[in-house]
């Protein structure tokens, strides 16, 4: 009997769009495109990059809005072996810039918004080769290539190349809450392997229409790959607009949506506002990135029914390492709890809860989040030292605080790099976070630690007002009293407008503890 081959990301992408050749895949800007239609486009990229010489496991940068140029840019990597390094609208310049560099990028793949980085690059460094605009119209600066130029005499056949289980496929950046971003490392057959998770785990059926509305180079363009490997059609929007999500699914039968919080709070707001709009054809939201409140679930399960899974996961081990299924979200007072974990262990994935010296603690004892799992990275990019403490002792340590229950559910607490030290003891932000959010006319809140001469760290509560609510500070302080510590109790409470975010939708704490004026 012969030895199974490994799967590989190429192979599984080539047959389903040979498969599907026919059916729409996306619909972008108005536009269907069937599979043959994005594999013939991405074989003309693929053939072309491959004629400027950029070899399997060599690196390509994909700074793109969403659109259907960037599921093709996507699949031109894939066709060719081509590591794909994907940026999105929210980063910063700086950040844009350190990827390019760090990553050794030799193309570029651009829209307009995500330009000027690319072009000063371009000039500045010896490895950046080429950058391609996608956008046909307005000013192209030297140097740079239209995408209608580049792909000229580019041929439709599918790129005959050597790709191997380990040939880098890809190199994904951290959110860079803390220090500069690092880049994450899959190979052919760990991001193969979590396709395939994927299509496990999302709940999939082949009737569903996925709609994406955050940007496609994190958690919904893996959701897109795997629906689209499934024979699943999908919506890619330039961003998210409540009136289009809901156009979406009233008119064109969206039935699969991957929100953050945030998201789902505006989305929960607008049904209540209107009423009468027919959302039957909605069936999923998956939710992650960030906490959520129990009472907006609640309410969101009351209001859409049962619709909603959770996932957990990192860029070092991509979406599913925990899913909260649609029969762990339930209002029932027996089982209402489970609203406050992110699930149990997906089925290709061991985690335990270990403490600073790597033994696994009793459960219910807080400590940090470690797994292993076939689809977890290979390392981070020329970071030796930092693969090194991050996979040590044969597991994968997240940096997030959390603890199991008997039944094998994870309960997160913190990030271990925002857990706050206030008088000597460990105060972790969601268990504040939790006793403020259930205080009438709060729409959110995060809590971070900020330096103080008496406590070291004070604990300081930034809270959104609900609309049309009157924040009390005071008032929300004392509120606490009764549900927490006297060392938990927040210090201080700011009114914010908005909370930031990071470029994958995570609060950006990092911002929340710079915008401290300083104690009065």
């Amino acid at each position: 009997m012969s030895a199974l081959i490994p799967v590989t990301l190429r192979d599984l992408n080539i047959d389903a769009y040979d498969k599907f050749a026919t059916k729409p895949v996306i619909v972008a800007d108005g536009k269907t495109w069937t599979y043959a239609e994005v594999a013939r486009e991405a074989n003309r990229v693929a053939n072309t990059l491959i004629a400027l010489g950029i070899a399997p496991g060599e690196r390509v940068a994909v700074m793109m809005s969403n659109c259907a140029e960037y599921v093709i840019a996507e699949q031109a990597l894939i066709r060719a072996g081509i590591a794909l390094v994907p940026l999105n609208d929210m980063l910063s310049d700086d950040e844009r810039r350190h990827i390019l560099q760090d990553s050794n990028s030799r193309a570029a793949l651009v829209t307009r918004s995500q330009l000027a980085p690319a072009v000063e690059m371009l000039r500045q460094s010896d490895e950046l080769e080429r950058v391609v605009l996608v956008d046909d119209g307005g000013e192209v600066p030297e140097g740079v290539e239209l995408w209608s130029t580049f792909l000229a005499d580019a041929a439709e056949t599918l790129p005959d190349v050597a790709v191997q289980p380990e040939t880098i496929s890809r190199i994904s950046y951290t959110g860079g809450t803390t220090g500069k971003p690092k880049g994450v490392v899959h190979n052919q057959h760990t991001f193969g392997t979590t396709v395939l998770a994927h299509l496990s785990e999302m709940d999939l059926r082949d009737d569903d229409v996925l709609l994406a509305t955050s940007p496609m180079p994190h958690a919904v363009g893996l959701l897109q790959m795997a629906a689209a490997i499934k024979g699943v059609k999908t919506y890619v929007e330039r961003g998210f607009d409540l009136d289009g999500v809901l156009d979406r699914i009233e008119n064109d039968g969206a039935s699969y949506l991957f929100l953050v919080p945030t998201m789902i709070y505006r989305l929960l707001d607008k049904v209540v506002a209107e009423p009468a709009r027919n959302l039957a054809a909605l069936r999923t939201i998956v939710y992650g990135a960030a906490p959520i409140t129990t009472d907006r679930l609640a309410q969101g399960l009351d209001l859409l029914g049962p619709v909603f899974m959770q996932l957990y996961g990192q860029t070092e081990c991509p979406n599913w390492i925990t899913r909260l299924t649609r029969v762990d979200h339930t209002t029932d007072p027996a089982k209402a709890h489970l609203l406050k974990s992110c699930g149990r262990a997906t089925p290709m994935v061991r985690v335990r809860i270990v403490d600073g010296d790597n033994n696994p603690v009793p459960n219910g004892t807080t400590g940090e989040v470690a797994l292993q799992s076939p689809y977890q990275m290979v390392g981070y990019h020329d970071r030796p030292d930092a693969t090194e403490k991050t996979l040590r002792g044969g597991w994968l340590h997240t940096g997030d605080m959390g603890y199991l229950d008997d039944d094998g559910y994870v309960y997160l607490v913190d990030r271990k790099n925002d857990m706050i030290i206030s008088g000597g003891m460990n105060v972790y932000s969601t268990a504040v976070e939790n006793a403020i959010s259930a205080q009438d006319g709060i729409a959110q809140v995060a809590v971070v630690g900020i330096e103080h001469p008496d406590w070291g760290e004070a604990v300081v509560a930034y809270v959104v007002p609900a609309d049309g609510a009157h924040i009390d500070p005071q008032g929300i302080i004392d509120g606490t009293r009764s549900t927490l510590a006297r060392y938990e109790v927040p210090k201080s409470v700011v009114e914010i407008e908005a909370l930031p975010v990071t470029s994958v939708g995570k609060i950006d704490k990092k911002k929340l503890r710079a915008a401290w004026p300083g104690w009065q």
